[in-house]
């Protein structure tokens, strides 16, 4: 495939009866997309929200890398070395540019669990006297608070707990609403004393999409700083993390279409500048005597060890890979599919949606309850059928409990899903309400 934009699978298709509901046909892309399970069933996959399949062209990439350019970057005056330095800070500014931020702003983690805790151990170390006089604007004090919200996936809660506690800040939380968005009319949480806010772009549970531009106003009033999970965001919807005016941002290489063992914190230029280092040793140093270390400037100061360069330039090949398709050609998309599986869902006996009923301003990610059954055995009766869907309560427990459950069926949907997996998904929740009856 020479480029995604000229794949014949991209294209309004009006020659079927799904010609309106599939603006993309890129199933074809995906390899693991044409396997059976279950003996012999087509696979349905909608899980997507947990872990998103590849296209052809990001195994490619890191096949690629790996067979002719493999090498250990920033180090080593060889050939190879070059060319592993220079596709590894290639895949940085095209991620950038894919996020809306200076080349500069892109700190490689892991994940972004790593890249969120990395924020906040940055805060710890400030408050223990490390990064000299530029970090004393991270240190925290007993009457210091965070704020975090009851939507939160654990990623974006635990750290700041762990933080809080460490620091003796207060950890201070903005309560959902019965629909399943952060209350935005409970911000008077965020008062003179809040530090930071930390908050979801888009739930991992509700689909719910957080009105960003109004919290972020909130925040700057009293001074605070904002770091936003962009996990489910950054590959499902146009994002631009300079536009929406965030502190810090943390996303994962494979929700968007890439490799595991990659995830990306954004960091305002300045504030990189001021945050001590979280993980310390090779790569990320200027000066070592056997008394003390002086650090590189970002983002290498935050890049310690030897790193994970085929998956960023697989990472860099998912990026373009949805450049190719348009992200508001793929909101609209996944607009749509939610929209279907909000008109399915509601027509099963016994089923409540956890989160918005309507598609307006929510992700096809959609979490429910079956009264009555519990979320294994409605994912083991799916998974029976070939169709694969995520039980459990995702990371997210705080907004279950205020939902009044424990679990939930989570089914999330990807530029490669068409409306006939969200029938075969809907046929087969019938079948398994009927099971149960």
């Amino acid at each position: 495939m020479a480029t995604i934009a000229s794949s014949p699978r991209l294209r309004r298709q009006s020659e079927d009866t799904h010609a309106v509901s599939d603006l993309l046909e890129l199933a074809n892309d995906f390899p693991l997309l044409s396997r059976t399970v279950r003996g012999g069933k087509p696979l349905v996959y909608l899980d997507t929200g947990a872990t998103s399949q590849k296209p052809e062209s990001v195994l490619a990439a890191e096949r690629t890398f790996n067979q002719t350019h493999n090498a250990a970057v920033h180090r080593g005056a060889h050939q190879i070395a070059e060319e592993a330095t220079e596709a590894f800070e290639a895949a940085r500014s095209g991620v950038a540019q894919f996020v809306g931020v200076d080349f500069d702003e892109i700190v490689w983690t892991k994940n972004a669990t790593e890249a969120l805790n990395l924020v906040t151990h940055g805060f710890l170390n400030a408050t223990l006297g490390r990064g000299g006089s530029e970090a004393s604007r991270y240190r925290l004090t007993s009457d210091d608070e965070i704020v975090v919200t009851e939507l939160e996936h654990h990623a974006n809660l635990v750290p700041w707990q762990e933080l809080a506690a460490k620091t003796g800040a207060r950890l201070r939380w903005i309560p959902v609403t019965e629909e399943g968005r952060i209350d935005l009319e409970q911000l008077d949480v965020i008062t003179e004393r809040t530090r930071v806010v930390a908050f979801t772009h888009a739930s991992n549970v509700t689909g719910a999409i957080t009105d960003v531009p109004r919290i972020v106003e909130r925040a700057q009033e009293v001074g605070a700083y904002t770091v936003l999970d962009a996990c489910q965001s950054a590959a499902h919807m146009p994002v631009d993390f300079h536009e929406l005016g965030i502190d810090f941002a943390a996303f994962s290489g494979h929700k968007m279409l890439g490799p595991t063992g990659v995830g990306v914190l954004y960091g305002r230029k300045d504030l990189l500048q001021a945050l001590p280092p979280f993980l310390t040793g090779g790569s990320m140093v200027e000066v070592v005597t056997m008394g003390e270390t002086t650090f590189m400037p970002p983002p290498q100061r935050f890049e310690a060890g030897t790193q994970m360069v085929a998956q960023t330039v697989g990472l860099h090949a998912a990026v373009d890979y949805l450049s190719g398709i348009g992200m508001g050609q793929l909101s609209a998309h996944e607009d749509h599919l939610a929209g279907l599986m909000l008109e399915g869902l509601s027509a099963v006996p016994g089923v409540r949606v956890l989160g918005p009923t309507g598609s307006e301003n929510r992700l096809a990610v959609v979490a429910f309850d079956v009264s009555g059954v519990h979320p294994h055995d409605v994912g083991q009766i799916l998974d029976d059928q070939g169709i694969a869907v995520r039980v459990g309560h995702h990371c997210a427990q705080p907004v279950h409990r205020a939902f009044g459950v424990h679990a939930s069926t989570r089914a999330s949907a990807g530029a490669y899903t068409t409306s006939r997996d969200i029938e075969t998904f809907i046929d087969g929740l019938h079948k398994v309400v009927r099971f149960f009856a």
